[in-house]
């Protein structure tokens, strides 16, 4: 378990977990945020670098809680998405 907004992932630690959840750094994001907001990130026009490097910066915009083995990946809400990574 990772406290990314205690302790944020690097960037090369953020790529291996969208690599894990077959997603993209715009899949993750959270867009409610406040944070989001504050930023004024337009989505049309920021890499994925640019975004990633954000993420770090900004943790709270990572959705929440991810959970990974050495292979794969799932975002816990709804909490049910869980069972897919348990259930082989």
């Amino acid at each position: 378990m990772i406290l990314y907004l205690q302790s944020p992932p690097s960037a090369s630690e953020l790529k291996k977990i969208l690599n894990k959840l077959k997603m993209s750094p715009l899949d993750i994001v959270r867009k409610g945020e406040s944070r989001f907001k504050e930023l004024a990130i337009s989505l049309e026009s920021i890499s994925e670098e640019e975004l990633i490097t954000l993420m770090v910066e900004n943790p709270i915009l990572i959705e929440r809680p991810i959970i990974f083995d050495e292979n794969r990946a799932v975002i816990g809400r709804p909490p049910e998405n869980t069972l897919n990574l348990i259930d082989c």
